[in-house]
Protein backbone atom coordinates (compact mmCIF):
# COMPACT_ATOMS: atom_id res chain seq x y z
CA UNK A 1 0.00 0.00 0.00
CA UNK A 2 1.16 3.54 -0.69
CA UNK A 3 2.01 6.14 1.97
CA UNK A 4 -0.63 8.43 0.44
CA UNK A 5 -3.40 5.85 0.79
CA UNK A 6 -2.41 4.97 4.35
CA UNK A 7 -2.31 8.59 5.50
CA UNK A 8 -5.48 9.47 3.59
CA UNK A 9 -7.57 6.65 5.06
CA UNK A 10 -6.05 7.02 8.53
CA UNK A 11 -6.79 10.75 8.64
CA UNK A 12 -10.26 10.26 7.19
CA UNK A 13 -11.07 7.74 9.94
CA UNK A 14 -9.58 10.11 12.54
CA UNK A 15 -11.95 12.88 11.48
CA UNK A 16 -15.01 10.64 11.05
CA UNK A 17 -14.61 9.38 14.61
CA UNK A 18 -13.35 12.65 16.11
CA UNK A 19 -15.70 15.14 14.47
CA UNK A 20 -18.40 12.48 14.81
CA UNK A 21 -18.19 12.44 18.59
CA UNK A 22 -18.38 16.25 18.67
CA UNK A 23 -21.47 16.14 16.44
CA UNK A 24 -23.06 13.58 18.76
CA UNK A 25 -22.50 15.87 21.75
CA UNK A 26 -23.31 19.34 20.39
CA UNK A 27 -25.98 18.87 17.72
CA UNK A 28 -29.66 18.87 18.60
CA UNK A 29 -31.75 15.69 19.02
CA UNK A 30 -28.84 13.23 18.94
CA UNK A 31 -28.64 10.31 21.37
CA UNK A 32 -25.52 11.85 22.91
CA UNK A 33 -26.61 15.48 23.07
CA UNK A 34 -24.98 17.40 25.95
CA UNK A 35 -23.03 14.34 27.14
CA UNK A 36 -20.03 16.55 27.77
CA UNK A 37 -16.30 17.09 27.45
CA UNK A 38 -15.27 13.68 28.78
CA UNK A 39 -17.17 11.97 25.97
CA UNK A 40 -15.50 14.22 23.41
CA UNK A 41 -11.98 13.61 24.72
CA UNK A 42 -12.48 9.83 24.90
CA UNK A 43 -13.97 9.84 21.41
CA UNK A 44 -10.98 11.70 20.01
CA UNK A 45 -8.57 9.35 21.78
CA UNK A 46 -10.23 6.35 20.14
CA UNK A 47 -10.23 8.23 16.83
CA UNK A 48 -6.46 8.64 17.06
CA UNK A 49 -5.99 4.98 17.96
CA UNK A 50 -8.06 3.81 14.99
CA UNK A 51 -6.50 6.30 12.57
CA UNK A 52 -2.90 5.49 13.49
CA UNK A 53 -3.56 1.74 13.48
CA UNK A 54 -5.27 1.85 10.08
CA UNK A 55 -2.67 4.16 8.54
CA UNK A 56 0.30 2.02 9.51
CA UNK A 57 -1.50 -1.16 8.41
CA UNK A 58 -2.20 0.34 4.98
CA UNK A 59 1.33 1.59 4.32
CA UNK A 60 1.17 5.04 5.90
CA UNK A 61 3.36 6.40 8.65
CA UNK A 62 0.57 6.91 11.20
CA UNK A 63 1.33 10.63 11.47
CA UNK A 64 -2.16 11.88 10.45
CA UNK A 65 -0.82 15.34 11.23
CA UNK A 66 1.28 17.71 9.07
CA UNK A 67 2.99 19.11 12.17
CA UNK A 68 4.15 15.62 13.15
CA UNK A 69 5.29 14.89 9.59
CA UNK A 70 7.31 18.12 9.49
CA UNK A 71 8.97 17.38 12.83
CA UNK A 72 9.80 13.82 11.81
CA UNK A 73 11.25 15.00 8.50
CA UNK A 74 13.45 17.56 10.25
CA UNK A 75 14.66 15.60 13.27
CA UNK A 76 14.44 11.86 12.49
CA UNK A 77 15.44 9.53 9.67
CA UNK A 78 11.96 9.82 8.12
CA UNK A 79 12.25 10.07 4.32
CA UNK A 80 11.86 13.81 3.62
CA UNK A 81 10.70 13.16 0.06
CA UNK A 82 7.53 11.56 1.46
CA UNK A 83 6.57 14.62 3.51
CA UNK A 84 4.63 16.48 0.76
CA UNK A 85 2.78 13.28 -0.17
CA UNK A 86 1.82 12.58 3.44
CA UNK A 87 0.72 16.15 4.13
CA UNK A 88 -1.44 16.25 0.99
CA UNK A 89 -3.04 12.94 2.01
CA UNK A 90 -3.69 14.22 5.52
CA UNK A 91 -5.52 17.33 4.33
CA UNK A 92 -7.49 15.40 1.70
CA UNK A 93 -8.46 12.73 4.23
CA UNK A 94 -9.53 15.37 6.75
CA UNK A 95 -11.83 17.06 4.24
CA UNK A 96 -13.32 13.72 3.17
CA UNK A 97 -13.86 12.65 6.77
CA UNK A 98 -15.67 15.88 7.62
CA UNK A 99 -18.01 15.43 4.66
CA UNK A 100 -18.86 11.91 5.87
CA UNK A 101 -19.71 13.28 9.33
CA UNK A 102 -22.01 15.87 7.77
CA UNK A 103 -23.78 13.14 5.79
CA UNK A 104 -24.20 10.99 8.91
CA UNK A 105 -25.60 13.87 10.97
CA UNK A 106 -27.40 15.79 8.19
CA UNK A 107 -30.79 15.74 9.95
CA UNK A 108 -29.24 16.96 13.20
CA UNK A 109 -27.41 19.79 11.47
CA UNK A 110 -30.80 20.83 10.08
CA UNK A 111 -32.27 20.75 13.61
CA UNK A 112 -29.43 22.84 15.07
CA UNK A 113 -29.85 26.59 14.68
CA UNK A 114 -26.72 27.56 16.60
CA UNK A 115 -24.10 28.23 13.91
CA UNK A 116 -21.29 28.13 16.49
CA UNK A 117 -22.30 24.59 17.51
CA UNK A 118 -22.34 23.57 13.87
CA UNK A 119 -18.85 25.00 13.31
CA UNK A 120 -17.57 23.27 16.47
CA UNK A 121 -18.27 19.91 14.83
CA UNK A 122 -15.74 20.72 12.12
CA UNK A 123 -12.99 22.73 13.76
CA UNK A 124 -11.75 24.33 16.96
CA UNK A 125 -12.29 27.76 18.44
CA UNK A 126 -11.05 29.56 21.55
CA UNK A 127 -13.01 29.76 24.79
CA UNK A 128 -11.48 33.22 25.32
CA UNK A 129 -10.27 34.85 22.12
CA UNK A 130 -6.73 36.15 22.52
CA UNK A 131 -4.29 35.65 19.66
CA UNK A 132 -1.13 35.33 21.75
CA UNK A 133 -2.53 33.02 24.43
CA UNK A 134 -4.47 30.89 21.93
CA UNK A 135 -1.31 30.43 19.87
CA UNK A 136 0.78 29.54 22.94
CA UNK A 137 -1.81 26.98 24.03
CA UNK A 138 -1.62 25.22 20.65
CA UNK A 139 2.19 25.33 20.75
CA UNK A 140 2.23 23.73 24.22
CA UNK A 141 -0.33 21.05 23.37
CA UNK A 142 1.47 20.02 20.21
CA UNK A 143 4.83 20.07 21.97
CA UNK A 144 3.47 17.51 24.45
CA UNK A 145 2.03 15.42 21.60
CA UNK A 146 5.22 15.28 19.53
CA UNK A 147 7.67 15.00 22.41
CA UNK A 148 5.57 12.24 23.95
CA UNK A 149 5.17 10.40 20.65
CA UNK A 150 8.92 10.51 20.04
CA UNK A 151 9.60 9.14 23.51
CA UNK A 152 7.07 6.35 22.93
CA UNK A 153 8.64 5.37 19.61
CA UNK A 154 11.67 3.66 21.18
CA UNK A 155 11.89 0.01 20.04
CA UNK A 156 12.11 -1.31 23.60
CA UNK A 157 8.68 0.18 24.41
CA UNK A 158 6.85 -1.59 21.58
CA UNK A 159 3.41 -3.08 22.29
CA UNK A 160 3.14 -4.99 19.05
CA UNK A 161 -0.33 -4.62 17.55
CA UNK A 162 -1.21 -2.07 20.24
CA UNK A 163 1.51 0.41 19.25
CA UNK A 164 -1.15 3.00 18.38
CA UNK A 165 -2.75 2.86 21.82
CA UNK A 166 -0.19 4.97 23.75
CA UNK A 167 -0.61 7.82 21.27
CA UNK A 168 -4.39 7.66 21.68
CA UNK A 169 -4.00 7.81 25.46
CA UNK A 170 -1.58 10.72 25.09
CA UNK A 171 -4.18 12.64 23.07
CA UNK A 172 -6.78 11.80 25.73
CA UNK A 173 -4.51 13.32 28.37
CA UNK A 174 -3.85 16.43 26.29
CA UNK A 175 -7.57 16.93 25.78
CA UNK A 176 -8.37 16.54 29.47
CA UNK A 177 -5.48 18.70 30.68
CA UNK A 178 -4.91 21.31 27.96
CA UNK A 179 -8.02 21.23 25.79
CA UNK A 180 -10.02 23.88 27.63
CA UNK A 181 -8.63 27.11 26.16
CA UNK A 182 -8.72 26.28 22.42
CA UNK A 183 -10.23 22.82 21.96
CA UNK A 184 -6.77 21.29 21.34
CA UNK A 185 -6.49 21.21 17.56
CA UNK A 186 -2.79 20.17 17.81
CA UNK A 187 -3.03 19.21 14.13
CA UNK A 188 -3.27 21.57 11.12
CA UNK A 189 -5.09 19.01 8.94
CA UNK A 190 -7.57 18.12 11.68
CA UNK A 191 -8.62 21.75 11.93
CA UNK A 192 -8.15 23.32 8.49
CA UNK A 193 -9.43 20.35 6.46
CA UNK A 194 -12.84 20.19 8.17
CA UNK A 195 -12.99 24.00 8.23
CA UNK A 196 -12.73 23.93 4.44
CA UNK A 197 -15.47 21.29 4.37
CA UNK A 198 -17.66 23.55 6.53
CA UNK A 199 -17.07 26.39 4.08
CA UNK A 200 -18.08 24.41 0.99
CA UNK A 201 -20.92 22.25 2.35
CA UNK A 202 -24.56 23.41 2.01
CA UNK A 203 -25.25 23.40 5.76
CA UNK A 204 -28.60 24.82 6.83
CA UNK A 205 -28.32 27.89 9.12
CA UNK A 206 -24.54 27.91 8.61
CA UNK A 207 -22.54 30.89 9.85
CA UNK A 208 -18.99 31.88 8.97
CA UNK A 209 -16.06 29.46 9.03
CA UNK A 210 -14.09 31.85 11.32
CA UNK A 211 -11.17 32.30 8.95
CA UNK A 212 -9.74 35.03 11.19
CA UNK A 213 -8.87 32.34 13.75
CA UNK A 214 -8.00 29.57 11.29
CA UNK A 215 -4.25 30.28 11.10
CA UNK A 216 -3.69 29.65 14.83
CA UNK A 217 -4.49 25.89 14.74
CA UNK A 218 -2.09 25.66 11.77
CA UNK A 219 0.90 27.74 12.84
CA UNK A 220 0.73 26.85 16.55
CA UNK A 221 0.96 23.07 16.02
CA UNK A 222 3.79 23.44 13.49
CA UNK A 223 5.81 25.60 15.90
CA UNK A 224 5.12 23.24 18.81
CA UNK A 225 6.10 20.17 16.79
CA UNK A 226 9.37 21.71 15.57
CA UNK A 227 10.26 22.82 19.09
CA UNK A 228 9.52 19.35 20.48
CA UNK A 229 11.56 17.64 17.79
CA UNK A 230 14.51 19.95 18.33
CA UNK A 231 14.54 19.59 22.11
CA UNK A 232 14.06 15.81 21.99
CA UNK A 233 16.92 15.39 19.57
CA UNK A 234 19.08 17.69 21.70
CA UNK A 235 18.39 15.60 24.81
CA UNK A 236 19.05 12.19 23.31
CA UNK A 237 22.29 13.13 21.55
Amino acid sequence: MSPFLGEFIGTMLLIIMGDGVVANVVLNKTKGNNSGWIVITFGWAMAVFLGVYASTTLGGNGHLNPAVTIAMALFTDFDKSLAPICIAAQFAGAIAGAIVVWLAYKQHFDETHDSNAQLAVFCTGPAIRNTFHNLITEVIGTFILVFGAMAMSKPETTLGTLDALPVGLLVLGIGLSLGGPTGYAINPARDLGPRIAHFILPIKNKGTSDWAYSWIPVIGPVLGAILAGYIYKLIIQ
